[in-house]
């Protein structure tokens, strides 16, 4: 039954007071009732409904997909061969998740009854359940145009020739679009793809290569990979097409990295260190790397950033870069994140959705501590310290990270899986110390091998393991939300050499967010040396006192970071000092530039331009020049002029956004200089972008000049671009339209969407909008989606209500389609800002909205209608007394065997 059947049923249950197998007997009569619950009207994909890890009726053993592509129709014709078996017991129907494939035929190794295709899924019934444990295989033969789960990028879709290809995407619930399986994480299996591709092209998944052929009748090379060891559906990958590949090893395990031909010159630099990060989580995690061989491949237009696909991850080749952005850009986080996934995620997987922080939150952390090895700890800290802002930066939220209510399964993947959840993880290690977190770490993922886990299943490692309960660790921070909010307070007592502490719980507390209780450490350092006292905070407000031989020098809250919270502590003056000068402290810098950057006096902007020319790390660097625009005064501006000369290009990056951020002629002129004289290519852009807050008439050639410009990836074009939008001068819409119409090659998918944002908001004043309206109107069926979505937005803010008659051909479209909404939400702009009409125009509209709307419900009541007949008809035939097999009870009520009759809804 698929999701709007189970939505329409209830309701038709109520409107109609009927419908099959809801019949009740009593001893008198037979009595139609009407099985009211508030569940019945909560979509299983609202928020409001809970979800749980779905049944295994039976577990699928093994998949083996045989996929012929065809490029240019866009379109696959494919065989999925699948065995399973029963689990517990007797099975006699199979449910595969599949969503519009065109099914021809459906054969099995015992006998078929009957098969459908029912849009979402096929059901298989066999004419005799299977017992458990006893396999069945099952071959679907079937075609498909998928739009979602797999993407081909080719010429006809605008992108380069001679770099045609295609790739898959499983997570979250995509891979069941382009084949049918059981499509939850809560089923391992092995698997195997064939893939027929033409000579030249190449194709990779998961597991070994076992072999590829080439069929002299077709022409086709059949290229075979075998995945021999367990993993969850969402993480089988192919990518075929015209590909360039590097080679390398690590100790046995072969390495490939993979690009489009265009792209391959920039694959050295982006996927350097692959090597070094695999020695690496095996010494950390202490578990050897799992799988055959480990390969990465960059695509066009990647639907993320990356994607961890059991030994074959998928990139974005946006993370692709040229050196001459120097120490600006790197694939170290994305690269580090995704191998590490190869253990958290693939090796063990979570059981279902709730449990994703098992995945992302493991795969957060273990690239920031690749980040450490690789750059020492000071990065560990920078890291964790920006993660942190973001996070404490969420106070309206109070949801868990482990929760059960959500709508579809990608509403998971926010926030609180990834830095949060990273944050976490950190704080166990900080509690256990890093040799029993190792330790936890290694038993947990050798415990679940190539199976499923929950959040328990690590907690009860780390019980057993370290002795200790962590139930209220786990319950504050991972079953109830937020984080706590701390101010503290500090005073010495001279005559009683004495510092008191105060503490005070200030986060709301309430049934989502609790009252914490976190150890805090107080470092206290005076000449005598240094001291740390950890403390136990429980309470909503409480008081620690500390005798001490002197009166401290310096007091630091949580010096070593391991604490997740918000912390608001306002050292004096002379501390605040000794903390920014501590070189052997970069967060207690870090704390001291971001106190000083409340203070506009001379003194504190003094202290940073110090510090942003003088401090060791670059990120305290960094700290200082966003410190100094946040001042935004004349001496902040002259501080950042001063310093433009930077080694680090981070920094210089830093200090010419810091000056982009005044408007005065000092900054424009050197925004100017940087344009013409930067070789580094951000920096280039951060500057071209700042020019857009100037209405300078020699600008205009600039931008334009830098509007059809060549740059890796077009970056300077959108720069220009970007700038032109920010002039808002119509004067740039001829030269913009020229680029896009004879550029288009040239800019990216997101470059062009963000032109034509830009275009329409330049032109949006305009008397005359019909050439900007032409123009957009020829993408709105462009054959890239994010293209076409753009031009549809674009179209609702030019605010030409010419565009109203080609919007309402896509508002009529299927309900659920993005280009439906996106063509509704421009054309009510549009109506907006329309002069008042009279009365019979405006009913007028409102009819034809009636109509569209009354469209939609016409067919859903339809197909409910014969649905219901259909359901009446099957239940007169069927005997007295008995259960026609194969077909579920309906959810919420409860079967009868006794005899009732049961009339047809039209009788009634």
């Amino acid at each position: 039954m698929n999701i709007k059947w189970r939505i329409l049923v209830p309701i038709a249950v109520c409107v109609l007071g009927w419908s099959p197998g809801l019949a009740e007997t009593d001893s008198a009569s037979t009595v139609l009732r009407c099985n009211k619950s508030s569940l019945f009207l909560v979509p299983v994909d609202s928020p409001d409904y809970r979800k749980y890890a779905p049944d295994r009726e039976v577990q699928l053993l093994h998949l083996a997909l045989d996929v012929t592509p065809n490029f240019k129709e866009r379109t696959i014709a494919a065989q999925a061969s699948l065995r399973l078996k029963a689990v517990v017991r007797p099975a006699r129907e199979i449910r595969l998740d599949a969503v519009d494939l065109r099914v021809s035929t459906v054969t099995a190794s015992a006998a078929v009854q009957a098969w459908q295709a029912t849009g979402d899924q096929i059901i298989v019934t066999l004419a005799e359940a299977i017992p458990p444990e006893k396999e069945v295989a099952l071959t679907v033969r079937y075609s498909a145009e998928p739009t979602q789960g797999l993407y081909f990028r080719t010429p006809e879709m605008g992108y380069k020739a001679g770099d045609d290809h295609l790739f898959t995407q499983g997570e979250a619930i995509e891979a069941r679009h382009w084949y049918p399986a059981i499509d939850t994480p809560n089923q391992q299996f092995t698997s195997e793809i064939v893939c027929r591709v033409p000579a030249g092209m190449t194709a990779i998944s998961n597991g070994r290569l076992l072999s590829e052929v080439r069929d002299p009748a077709t022409g086709l090379v059949a290229i075979h990979w075998s995945q021999e060891k367990r993993h969850a559906n969402y993480l089988i990958s192919l990518v075929a097409g015209y590909l360039k590949k590097l080679d390398d090893d690590c100790h046995g395990i072969p390495l490939a990295f993979y690009t489009p031909p265009s792209e391959i010159n920039y694959a050295k630099t982006s996927f350097r260190g692959t090597k070094e990060m695999i020695q690496f989580f095996e010494e950390e995690i202490g578990v050897a790397y799992p799988w055959a061989k480990y390969d990465q491949v960059c695509v066009n237009d990647f639907v993320a950033g990356g994607m961890e696909n059991t030994s074959a991850t998928t990139l974005t080749d946006s993370t692709l870069f040229e050196e001459a952005t120097e120490n600006i850009r790197d694939s170290e986080g994305l690269v580090s994140h995704e191998l590490s996934h190869q253990w958290f995620g693939d090796l063990v997987t979570c059981k279902d959705w709730s449990h994703l922080w098992l995945n992302e939150g493991f795969a957060t952390y273990y690239e920031t501590l690749w980040n450490a090895r690789h750059h020492g700890r000071d990065h560990l800290v920078y890291e964790l310290y920006h993660r942190a802002r973001q996070i404490t930066s969420m106070t309206e939220d109070n949801q868990p990270i482990v929760r059960r209510t959500y709508g579809e399964p990608g509403e998971m993947f926010g926030y609180l899986v990834y830095p949060k959840a990273g944050w976490v993880l950190h704080m166990l290690r900080c509690q256990l110390g890093e040799g029993l977190y190792r330790r936890c770490i290694k038993t947990y993922l050798e415990r679940h091998l190539y199976g499923n886990v929950v959040t328990d299943d690590l907690r009860s490692v780390l019980e057993e393991l370290s002795g200790r309960s962590f139930d209220q660790f786990f319950d504050q921070w991972l079953y109830h939300g937020r984080f706590p909010d701390l101010d503290i307070g500090y005073s010495w007592d001279e005559t009683a050499k004495v510092a008191k502490i105060s503490v005070q719980q200030t986060q709301p507390v309430n049934a989502d967010v609790l009252l914490f209780r976190v150890p805090l450490t107080i470092r206290f350092k005076s000449k005598t040396g240094t001291r740390d006292e950890v403390i136990q905070v429980v309470r909503k407000q409480e008081d620690f006192y500390f005798p001490l031989a002197a009166a401290p020098e310096l007091v630091r809250v949580d010096p070593e970071y391991t604490l997740l919270a918000r912390i608001n502590f306002n050292p004096p003056a002379t501390m605040l000092d000794a903390q920014l000068a501590d070189q052997h402290d970069v967060m207690g810098r870090l704390l001291a530039v971001d106190r000083l950057s409340h203070r506009s006096d001379h003194d504190s902007v003094a202290k940073l331009k110090n510090t942003l020319n003088t401090d060791p790390f670059y990120g305290v660097r960094v700290e200082a020049a966003h410190a100094l625009r946040g001042l935004h005064n004349e001496e902040a501006l002259s501080v950042l002029l001063s310093s433009g000369t930077q080694a680090d290009a981070r920094v210089r990056q830093a200090v010419v956004d810091g000056i982009a951020g005044f408007y005065d002629e000092r900054a424009y002129g050197f925004a100017c200089q940087v344009v013409e004289e930067e070789k580094n290519p951000d920096i280039v852009c951060t500057a071209l972008r700042s020019l857009g807050g100037y209405s300078k008439p020699e600008i205009h050639d600039v931008l334009v000049r830098r509007l059809n410009s060549d740059s890796f990836r077009n970056e300077v074009a959108d720069a220009a671009v970007s700038a032109m939008r920010s002039q808002d001068d119509p004067g740039y819409i001829a030269p913009l339209l020229d680029a896009m119409a004879k550029r288009e090659p040239a800019f990216t998918t997101h470059g062009f969407a963000q032109s034509l944002s830009a275009l329409a908001y330049l032109a949006r004043n305009e008397l005359n909008k019909d050439q900007v309206r032409e123009f957009l109107v020829a993408q709105v069926n462009h054959k890239k989606r994010t293209v076409q979505l753009a031009a549809l937005a674009a179209l609702g803010t030019l605010g030409d209500p010419k565009a109203i008659a080609v919007l309402e051909k896509f508002a009529t479209a299927d309900k659920n389609s993005p280009q439906r909404s996106a063509a509704e939400k421009s054309v009510a702009a549009l109506r907006e800002r329309r002069k008042p009409v009279d009365d019979f125009k405006n009913l007028r509209q409102e009819v034809s909205d009636l109509r569209k709307s009354n469209h939609d419900l016409r067919k859903d009541l339809d197909d409910l209608q014969k649905k219901v007949e259909m359901r009446a008809a099957e239940a007169k035939t069927e005997a007295p007394g008995t259960v026609k097999k194969g077909k579920p009870e309906p959810k919420g009520v409860e079967k009868t065997t006794s005899p009732a009759k049961v009339e047809s809804p039209k009788s009634k």
